[in-house]
């Protein structure tokens, strides 16, 4: 049993609302969390973390002095890692840094390329086909949704030799091999 309340805790308890919370409120949270069928929260709050922090140091390579070769070599150095990251499409400027946001690292999960790739029709088979242990990235088995894909490792996503999807794929396009008919 609960102990009964002392009257200091119930008027403490009256000022606050334990059901509707400020940060349950946050509809472009829940917008992008759908869109890109993301779900677990924190996930998205990591990915607004980075984000933040990437405009930060932006920032601040901006207001160093334009001479400074440091300033030169952290410009460079920030736009290789974001364009290969693929945060940014180009590496024309630091201003591409600014727009990073989190829907940027969404749009580098795994089921979304595998979407846009053709792999699955919808977010929500792709998600369900990683989860299964159905794709791969280059040697490894992925298993995590949200794994974040850089542009090198974006042709390096394929199906599981055991995969049984990749089998009704080779079928459908005739190219099963009959070894693989054996197993």
């Amino acid at each position: 049993m609960v102990r009964k309340l002392k009257f200091h805790e119930r008027k403490l308890l009256k000022k606050v609302d334990f059901i509707s919370w400020e940060v349950d409120n946050n509809l472009h949270e829940v917008k992008v969390m759908r869109k890109y069928f993301i779900q677990r929260r924190e996930d998205y709050t990591k990915y607004n973390k980075l984000s933040r922090q990437i405009r930060e140091i932006a920032r601040k390579v901006k207001e160093l002095n334009v001479k400074d070769p440091f300033r030169s070599d952290a410009t460079s150095q920030m736009l290789e890692k974001l364009h290969s990251m693929g945060l940014i499409p180009t590496k024309r400027s630091l201003e591409l840094a600014d727009k990073v946001n989190a829907s940027a690292f969404c749009r580098r999960r795994l089921p979304v390329i595998m979407v846009r790739n053709h792999m699955a029709e919808n977010l929500k088979a792709a998600t369900t086909f990683v989860e299964q242990g159905h794709v791969r990235v280059g040697p490894e088995a992925v298993m995590d949704p949200a794994f974040l894909v850089t542009r090198n490792m974006e042709d390096f996503i394929t199906w599981t030799d055991t995969s049984a999807i990749r089998k009704h794929v080779l079928e459908y396009n005739d190219l099963r091999d009959d070894f693989d008919l054996m197993s």
